[in-house]
């Protein structure tokens, strides 16, 4: 939570800085994919390494770099030192979220999806809350207070100090006898799988970053609303997508990863369609509905994979966090740079499409769970 919620600061700035430096929307979309990117290069290496090296306190670690990134933001000056700090903040997201996912399994008592539901759950918490108090603390005072943001970072260190001890301790006990053998797929099978996931991630997270970057833009453009109510109302939409993600892991756990891999991504499209042609109260109305369900595919996504790859937790978390920050990052800017050159009305009508690519659902194998 307080991790997404520091990360969420940076998005819901984006009005500000776009006044005060006299940014484009193709200028915005850079910034966010300096944050994304650096967010989603260095988790796979995170992954891989400690898998075989797990390193408890590197999670106060990260958090630390999240403190910096913070701090620098408060204090830039320039388009550069904007891009600089924010890569510093996405620097520690990249340490934080392979380790934190594994500790999320390490503690499910085997449920592991309702585990990864609640640790995406309490990020898409942070996520919702951090426009609220951005529009509460930063708005109408300046991008300084940005710097206040640094005490929810502080604060996360002092926690994650505690989880790393937990997690030391927890490293250093005998692992018991698996009850079950492990079942391994075809790799051609695996291999398949991986991309269809990717795919994916890429259909859900090119479409979220056109709401979580651009809604308020889009809003206040297309309905003529201030920027504190576009920001309640990008609360709102966050506050939804919260609720979804909690849902998706408990349903796989379940039904099975793939029955709600075909909700999730299928299920929004009906409403990803109609969105660009309502007026502003249904146009929040579909909003939620398309949070609520498109949330609940990502966590169905990282068990999934997890259970594709088994022994590979940080590995497989580190892939897919870092694909969903990649992914993210590049579909603000690539939708940054069509917005200047179009419009956001017409982007939106555009993005509406991607949930069809849930139709790939059909090709991945069933998987269930079984102790």
């Amino acid at each position: 939570m307080l991790n997404d919620l520091m990360q969420s600061v940076i998005p819901s700035i984006y009005p500000i800085l776009k006044q005060d430096f006299a940014l484009s929307f193709a200028q915005i979309g850079l910034i966010q994919l300096a944050f994304q990117l650096t967010a989603s290069i260095l988790q796979p290496v995170v992954g891989i390494y400690t898998d075989k090296h797990p390193k408890p306190f590197s999670l106060p670690i990260g958090m630390g770099f999240t403190l910096i990134g913070l701090v620098m933001l408060s204090m830039s000056h320039s388009y550069a030192m904007l891009l600089l700090s924010v890569s510093f903040v996405g620097i520690g997201s990249s340490i934080f979220h392979p380790e934190a996912s594994r500790v999320a399994r390490l503690a499910s008592g085997g449920r592991h999806g309702l585990a990864q539901s609640l640790f995406q759950v309490g990020g898409n918490f942070g996520g919702a809350i951090g426009p609220l108090l951005a529009a509460l603390i930063i708005l109408g005072r300046g991008q300084e207070q940005v710097a206040w943001f640094a005490l929810f970072a502080l604060a996360g260190m002092l926690l994650l100090t505690r989880v790393g001890f937990w997690y030391r301790d927890h490293e250093r006990k005998p692992k018991p006898a698996s009850v079950a053998p492990i079942v391994r797929l075809p790799q051609h099978i695996v291999t398949r799988s991986m991309f269809i996931l990717g795919a994916l991630l890429f259909s859900k997270f090119f479409y979220m970053a056109a709401l979580t970057s651009y809604y308020t833009f889009y809003l206040i453009e297309t309905f003529n609303v201030s920027i504190q109510d576009a920001q309640i109302y990008l609360f709102v939409f966050l506050a939804a997508v919260a609720a979804g993600t909690i849902a998706g892991g408990p349903i796989g756990d379940r039904f099975g990863r793939k029955f709600v891999l075909w909700f999730s991504i299928i299920g929004a499209l009906p409403f990803t369609l109609a969105l660009p042609y309502l007026d502003l109260f249904w146009t929040v109305v579909f909003s939620i509905l398309i949070g609520l369900i498109l949330s609940s595919a990502f966590s169905a996504i990282v068990v999934f994979g997890q259970e594709l790859v088994p022994g590979k937790v940080g590995l497989i978390s580190g892939v897919f966090f870092g694909l969903s920050f990649g992914l993210g990052g590049i579909g603000a800017a690539v939708l940054g740079v069509l917005m200047d050159w179009t419009s956001i009305t017409l982007v939106y009508r555009l993005c509406a499409f991607l949930p069809l690519i849930g139709l790939l659902t059909f090709f991945l194998p069933n998987i269930r769970d079984r102790r």
